[in-house]
């Protein structure tokens, strides 16, 4: 996944995107990567994630690669990591929780 970071929409005051932007951007690239492997009538979602950020996110193209790590039939756990301009600027390690979609026909 990836997104175009400029000053106007995603710096914060110190001249650097947001903390939220790359954390958002792995939260969702790790998220569609488990999606892509569970069946359609099941659904995921974050536990927790740790988030490391290495070095200032300027403008320019964000990039988030997501890995699953390991699988299990509740929990997955995924890593991800952040590059711009050919550099890692930052990390995460989360884990996703695995449940049955609802069922819409189903009332209450």
């Amino acid at each position: 996944m990836a997104i175009d970071i400029n000053a106007e929409q995603h710096f914060s005051p110190q001249q650097a995107a947001h903390g939220g932007v790359a954390y958002s951007l792995a939260d969702t690239a790790m998220g569609g990567a488990l999606t892509s492997v569970l069946p359609l009538d099941m659904w995921c979602a974050t536990l927790e994630m740790k988030f490391n950020y290495h070095i200032r996110i300027s403008e320019g193209r964000l990039t988030c690669e997501a890995t699953i790590i390991h699988r299990g039939k509740r929990v997955a756990n995924i890593e991800a990591r952040l590059y711009q301009h050919d550099k890692l600027v930052s990390s995460a390690n989360g884990n996703f929780v695995i449940f049955p979609a609802p069922n819409p026909n189903r009332d209450g």
